[in-house]
């Protein structure tokens, strides 16, 4: 099974990314994926099949799981029917800064965050709970909204209601030279995703040769750097589709000038055309 490179971007004006969504089950494309955020999921009741890791396995009744750094997973809602809601957060280890969770006052999200690397689902009672605190997330202001999670990841960090599901372990680790390149990388195409990318630009960045950047880039990353590139751009334009831009505007906005090529590549990368993908929004 190929193992995709998501990339993920704070919300504007935020120091994570909130999603809150419904969905037709079969018209979502459920890849199996990684990305260097942590990410909680609350699936608002029905059943489906979770897979994390090397864990696979069913749940009933909606699910709740929390995900370490460069965890594989696949979509939850694979196997769903019908309607799928779900709600995502998904935010860096540093997303509050890089020593708050030194601090005392951590200890326990520290250890949840520890624990999350081999993904952890949670009991019905304390999904129930925190559900219903991830439910009216969108409806708080900013600071609240902050202030909620904070709660919620102490809560889930102080119960013994959970279980473990990668115990095998298949996350994908990098050390912190590869790191601090990496996020150039990245950095670099959120930036400047929407114009040509040069890959030369890019490989000077991190001090490599054209050839040596394009290895070690496959290496690390498990894609090409030109596949990296089209998978952020088709990402981002799929956020506007889904907010009603038409299929032009998404298409020039993410840095293609070809309709055709945009077309083919979204197809490749999210199973459906533009026009299907884009009539999601007249459903959620």
């Amino acid at each position: 099974m190929r193992t995709e490179f998501e990339t993920v971007r704070a919300d504007e004006g935020s120091s994570f990314r909130l999603l809150h969504q419904v969905l037709q089950a079969e018209d979502y494309s459920w890849s199996y994926h990684y990305h260097p955020e942590y990410e909680l999921v609350y699936v608002v009741g029905g059943h489906g099949r979770r897979h994390v890791g090397n864990h696979l396995s069913y749940y009933e009744n909606g699910d709740l799981v929390f995900m370490g750094k460069n965890l594989p997973h696949s979509g939850f809602g694979y196997g769903a029917v019908g309607s799928h809601e779900e709600v995502v957060i998904q935010f860096t280890e540093d997303f509050l800064g890089e020593r708050l969770l030194q601090t005392p006052e951590f200890i326990a999200i520290q250890a949840l965050f520890f624990r999350s690397m081999q993904g952890i689902h949670f009991s019905q009672s304390v999904q129930q709970s925190i559900g219903k605190k991830l439910r009216r997330l969108r409806q708080l202001d900013p600071f609240n909204r902050l202030m909620e999670l904070l709660q919620v990841l102490q809560t889930l960090a102080s119960t013994q209601e959970y279980q473990l599901l990668n115990a095998a372990g298949q996350s994908y680790d990098f050390n912190q030279k590869d790191e601090v390149r990496l996020k150039k990388i990245y950095d670099y195409v959120t930036e400047y995703y929407q114009k040509p990318v040069n890959i030369r630009e890019v490989a000077d960045l991190v001090s490599l040769t054209v050839p040596s950047f394009c290895n070690y880039f496959k290496k690390n990353m498990r894609l090409t750097f030109t596949d990296f590139v089209n998978e952020y751009r088709i990402n981002q334009a799929s956020k506007l589709l889904l907010e009603g831009s038409s299929i032009a505007d998404a298409c020039y906005a993410c840095g293609f000038n070809n309709i055709s090529y945009f077309t083919r590549r979204f197809r490749d990368i999210k199973g459906k055309s533009p026009g299907q993908y884009r009539r999601l929004s007249h459903r959620a």
